[in-house]
């Protein structure tokens, strides 16, 4: 039986993880957390924000996500938004999913992201 939903891997590109790193800590806020050593050595890096796990690894033959993507739920979706804007990252909204808000953006190697908050009906 499936209790839960441990995490998601995304792929990166080799030698991305500084760029991976100022996207998903400085400008989402998300806290990088250490791989295991055996798995270090793959490259790539893993993040967290609360329960939430996102872990990139490191692909030699990478192509995005541009339409799979992780729908990572947030708070005061517009301020975030914001944030992210402020960061350098173009965010576009989508009102089609009734009783909540969201937007989507791409992390630095090309990812789709859906940011979602619940919400009342536009």
């Amino acid at each position: 039986m499936i209790t839960a939903l441990d995490h998601v891997q995304l792929a990166a590109p080799p030698g991305s993880e500084a760029r991976l790193r100022a996207y998903y800590v400085d400008v989402l806020g998300m806290t990088e957390i250490p791989k295991p050593p055996a798995l270090a050595r793959r490259g790539g890096c893993w993040f967290r924000a609360g329960a939430v796990h996102l872990h990139l690894g490191t692909e030699e033959d990478f192509r995005a996500a541009r339409k799979a993507h992780p729908g990572l739920r947030v708070t005061d979706i517009e301020a975030y938004a914001a944030r992210l804007e402020a960061g350098g990252v173009a965010v576009r909204w989508d009102w089609a999913l009734p009783g909540h808000q969201r937007f989507y953006a791409q992390d630095p190697v090309g990812n789709r992201l859906e940011f979602l908050e619940p919400s009342q009906a536009r």
